[in-house]
């Protein structure tokens, strides 16, 4: 495999991923406007099937056309291709293939599997990324085994384990498309214990991180989990139990969402709707009807989303976590950012800064956008929407079929943005960065 332009010049890692899942997202986009991918025969207009593509390989979830009446099963079946390829990565599967047909894997693949993966070496990459296949495919299969026990008396044995395996796959890719019909999710389903438990662990496995997951799956060999692994386990935690007790407080008489429901419909509406924006896309309650609290929440948890190396997107429970930590230490009067009695180095702190402040950025700048583009429609809206394509979530208050086809394009560049990286496409824009040796004398600014 070359990625080469010219014989003087390769392309960085970076700069393949970004080209690579745009590429992706461009023959996704092809195929969904044959006329064979619609139910009706049709050609869909281009904005709509690169809307549908793009959605589907950054794993995001938001849709322009239902996809559960609107596609035909030549179009679902692209649409879960794209699904499974953006949420594992287009390397995982091009080391898929070179494994398959027996061809070595090269430093300069390795190099981009390291970029795609997060991971901080390249020693173990190529078993890393079996491991991710394997545990993947394994985790999909029992969830499409636990949804066939309602979806099969529900739908018939063949529609049944189709809609078993499709929605096994967009909850752990976490992806957030579904095929119910008439853009109603899983607000049927909502105290069906099966339906949402399963869903929301699929979305919970595939948000943790492989290689957290590789490391709990070999604790009892080493007996240890990575600093790493501790904090995405503890924010995780926080973020999942935290947020159902809010939307538990703030829906709890909201007739709108889950007041009428019983006991057990409430706990599991309140612990999906916290688990969901993180970054799935499911709803079993309306988002719309939620009080103006929950909505907020909502946008909080789109933002931060899931953990790094995982299928989700967000600025990251680890980002998220290591910001507040640092803030306590400069709160303690302590020199460097401690988590769990180890000390995190500069770089890494200025690192999770920089993708957050241009994450923040990011979002910002395409509400503003969105508010001149989408006359008529309120900031709120506009705001959810535009964190919800960021964090590649999925959920939206309505405002989705409603755009305009410059409004479209905007959240087709801010989820492409958001699953591949604001900070990877910044730097795969940029030139060959170089240390910089020189240092000016050091002075002072007054903050706060």
């Amino acid at each position: 495999m070359q990625f080469s332009l010219y014989k003087d010049y390769k392309f960085k890692p970076v700069q393949i991923l970004v080209i690579g899942f745009a590429a992706v997202i461009l023959a996704g986009a092809l195929l969904l406007k044959l006329p064979i991918a619609s139910s009706e025969g049709i050609s869909t207009p281009f904005i709509d099937c690169l809307f549908t593509a793009t959605t589907s390989v950054c794993v995001t979830g938001l849709v322009t056309v239902d996809t559960g009446t609107y596609w035909s099963y030549f179009g679902k079946n692209v649409i879960l291709c794209l699904i499974q390829i953006g949420g594992l990565g287009f390397m995982s599967f091009a080391t898929l293939i070179s494994l398959v047909i027996g061809k070595r894997i090269t430093l300069q693949e390795r190099l981009v599997m390291q970029e795609a993966m997060n991971a901080f070496t390249l020693q173990g990459l190529v078993k890393l990324a079996k491991y991710v296949l394997i545990f993947t495919f394994t985790v999909e299969g029992l969830g499409a085994a636990l949804l066939s026990t309602v979806f099969i008396p529900e739908f018939g044995l063949g529609k049944g384990i189709y809609y078993s395996i499709f929605h096994s796959i967009s909850a752990f890719c976490n992806a957030g498309i579904d095929l119910i019909g008439d853009f109603r999710s899983l607000t049927l389903y909502a105290e069906n214990s099966i339906i949402i438990l399963t869903i929301g662990a699929l979305i919970v496995f595939g948000g943790l991180g492989f290689t957290v997951w590789y490391e709990l799956f070999n604790y009892k060999i080493k007996r240890r989990l990575s600093l790493h692994a501790k904090l995405v386990l503890t924010v995780t935690g926080i973020l999942v139990f935290g947020g159902a007790l809010l939307m538990m407080l703030f829906e709890f008489n909201n007739p709108s969402t889950i007041q009428p429901m019983s006991l057990k419909g409430k706990l599991l509406s309140s612990i999906f709707a916290s688990i969901t924006p993180r970054t799935a896309g499911f709803n079993s309650i309306s988002t719309a009807d939620m009080t103006p609290a929950g909505r907020f929440l909502t946008i909080i948890l789109m933002f931060i989303g899931g953990s790094p190396g995982s299928t989700a997107g967000g600025i990251k429970t680890a980002t998220a976590g290591l910001l507040v930590m640092t803030i306590v230490s400069v709160i303690k009067g302590r020199e460097d950012t401690e988590i769990f009695k180890k000390r995190i180095g500069r770089d890494t702190v200025y690192k999770a800064l920089t993708i957050s402040v241009i994450s923040i950025t990011l979002v910002v700048v395409v509400s503003m956008v969105l508010s001149i583009t989408e006359v008529g429609a309120s900031l709120e809206y506009i705001i959810y929407e535009a964190t919800s394509a960021f964090g590649t979530v999925g959920l939206t208050l309505g405002l989705t079929t409603k755009l305009t086809a410059i409004g479209k394009g905007i959240i087709i560049f801010t989820m492409y943005c958001g699953r591949v990286g604001p900070l990877t496409i910044a730097l795969a824009i940029s030139g060959t960065g170089k240390s910089n040796t020189i240092k000016y004398p050091e002075d002072k600014i007054l903050v706060g």
